[in-house]
């Protein structure tokens, strides 16, 4: 989690009791960089600026579920595990929530330790309090074996089918081979790979897609980069139709599209300018420079008759991607637009 991604998570810390709302306000300097909100009972003493006033507890926390990326409670766990049964749905959603002793030793991510963040959130807490021991229950963690979800979350991967995770978490921690379907850029990045082996097509269920195709698997998508090339004054109509022609050939989704790129040579063309503005990219447009310091080989193309270019459409998607991974090669449309995609 970066610094820029912490300071905007919203945390709740629920008190019960004087000595609770004591804790709380000893702890509140230590998460100097959330956007912390106190909620403790009426006629109690306190140095905080706000204090959220509440009368029962099931009154607030059903809108600090929904309004919170963390709750950090002040209160016995088994009564933390009693009120929050009834807004349990799913890992994916669920915030993360924390339970933390009276005098801050003892700290607990309770629910949603990976994608909710409760487990980093209790590392954070315990690394800035002296002699606080966060007390991890994740196997995976406990054993130091890779989590995907913590995976994806790092690395802006879309997740789906998440309740394969269960299957793919158990085999790892059973040392059992599991296939990664994936490009050799991206599987390059997973730094605890034991167990893991690359394939280009899952043979069954215990395996993780990693790309922008949908798979009955685990599924992990990677942002898309399309480049796209053009024939001058080709209107918004013809960009915005060969888009969706291409994205409906390989079942994507507009959402999936990071970002667009093309040849600084068509920075001036208004059909294209006007579809980016449309569908909000911030399109980027590259030189001859870049587009022909590229090493690999693309597919012939008439920029380098015109241009003297390696390409349009296939070496802009490379530039602008994160993995410099070309995964579709140019198609072309209509004879007048070229599109090809990278992760």
């Amino acid at each position: 989690m970066s610094n820029e991604e912490i300071t905007k998570l919203k945390v709740a810390v629920v008190t019960i009791n004087q000595p609770s709302l004591n804790s709380a306000c000893a702890l509140v300097p230590y998460l100097y960089d959330y956007d912390v909100d106190v909620y403790g009972k009426v006629d109690l003493t306190h140095n905080l600026e706000t204090l959220n006033i509440y009368k029962k507890l099931d009154d607030i926390l059903e809108p600090a579920w929904k309004g919170y990326d963390a709750i950090i409670c002040i209160l016995a766990m088994g009564a933390v595990v009693r009120k929050i049964a009834p807004f349990l749905k799913d890992k994916a959603t669920d915030p993360g929530v924390l339970v933390i002793n009276l005098d801050l030793s003892k700290i607990v991510p309770l629910l949603s330790g990976h994608l909710g963040g409760a487990n980093e959130l209790s590392d954070i807490i315990a690394s800035r309090i002296e002699g606080c021991e966060n007390f991890i229950t994740t196997a995976t963690d406990q054993t130091k074996t890779l989590a995907f979800e913590m995976f994806a979350k790092k690395n802006g991967l879309e997740i789906h089918n998440l309740k394969q995770l269960a299957l793919i978490s158990n085999s790892l921690l059973n040392k059992k081979q599991v296939e990664v379907n994936t490009y050799e850029s991206i599987f390059n990045t997973i730094s605890n790979n034991e167990n893991l082996i690359r394939v280009d097509e899952c043979s069954g269920d215990l395996c993780v897609n990693i790309t922008p195709f949908e798979g009955k698997q685990l599924t992990l998508k990677p942002a898309i980069y399309l480049g796209i090339g053009c024939n001058r004054d080709t209107s918004f109509e013809d960009i915005e139709a060969s888009v969706f022609w291409f994205l409906n050939k390989y079942n994507l989704k507009i959402e999936q599209i990071k970002n667009i790129a093309s040849f600084e040579a068509k920075s001036d063309e208004k059909g294209l300018l006007e579809f980016t503005t449309k569908y909000n990219f911030d399109i980027k447009f590259f030189n001859k420079e870049e587009i022909n310091s590229l090493e690999q080989e693309f597919s012939p193309s008439q920029a380098t008759k015109f241009f003297d270019l390696k390409g349009v459409a296939e070496p802009s998607a490379v530039l602008l991607s994160k993995y410099s991974e070309l995964i579709i090669k140019k198609e072309v449309y209509e004879g007048k637009i070229t599109l090809a995609m990278a992760v």
